[in-house]
C-alpha cells in the first residue's frame, strides 16, 4: 500500500465507532510501524486563550477553538502556514509543529493561519490497512483548504468530492452544478 501521509482518511458512512463517525483525518505519518493523523472536523470546547491561561501564560486574543485531534492523548499539534515555524511539511504551504516554542510563537504571529489539535488518531502497524480493507475508510487527496474549512460541513464536502471523482472523473469540479436536479 502506498503511504497515506498528506492524504485524507474519510470515515465511511457505515463506520460507527464514536471516535471516528463522520470524521475527516489528515494523515501526518504512515509507515510500516504505524500511522498518525489528526481529526480535522471536531472542534473542542476550549479556545486557544483558554489553553494558554490553563498553562499560566498570557492569552493572545485568540478565540478559535482547539480541535480534538483524536482519542489518543498527546502534545498539542499545530497545522499552519508559517514555514519558518514548521517542523515538517505536510502539504505544499502546510506545516506541522509540536514543539512548545514553535506553537507559542505561532499563536503570537498575527498573520499566521493555524489550527491547534489536542490529541491525535493513531494506528499500530497494519491496523489502518486492515480498517481500509474492511471498508471503514475512504481516502482522498488533501488540500490546505481542508484543514481550515468549516468543521460542520467538511465530512460531507469531502465525501461529495470523492463521489464526483468516481462518477465524473474527467469533468472539472467547477463544471458540475452544486445541485444537478435543477438542470
Amino acid at each position: 500500500m502506498k503511504p497515506l501521509a498528506g492524504k485524507l482518511l474519510v470515515a465511511a458512512p457505515q463506520l460507527q465507532d464514536p471516535n471516528f463517525a463522520q470524521t475527516v483525518v489528515l494523515m501526518l505519518r504512515h509507515e510500516d510501524e504505524g500511522a498518525l493523523g489528526v481529526i480535522l472536523n471536531r472542534p473542542g470546547d476550549k479556545t486557544v486563550d483558554d489553553v494558554w491561561e490553563m498553562i499560566d501564560k498570557q492569552p493572545f486574543g485568540r478565540d478559535q477553538f482547539v480541535h480534538v485531534g483524536g482519542p489518543v492523548p498527546g502534545p498539542l499539534i499545530a497545522l499552519h502556514n508559517q514555514e519558518p515555524l514548521g517542523e515538517s511539511q505536510v502539504l505544499r504551504g502546510l506545516y506541522m509543529s509540536m514543539q512548545r516554542d514553535s506553537i507559542e510563537q505561532l499563536v503570537q504571529t498575527p498573520e499566521a493561519e493555524f489550527r491547534l489539535y489536542s490529541g491525535h488518531a493513531g494506528w499500530g502497524g497494519g491496523q489502518l490497512e486492515g480498517e481500509l480493507t474492511a471498508g471503514g475508510w475512504l481516502t482522498s487527496a488533501a488540500v490546505c483548504d481542508d484543514v481550515f474549512a468549516a468543521a460542520e460541513s467538511l465530512w460531507k464536502h469531502v465525501c461529495n468530492r470523492i463521489g464526483r471523482g468516481i462518477v465524473a472523473p474527467n469533468i472539472r469540479p467547477e463544471q458540475i452544478p452544486p445541485d444537478p436536479s435543477v438542470n
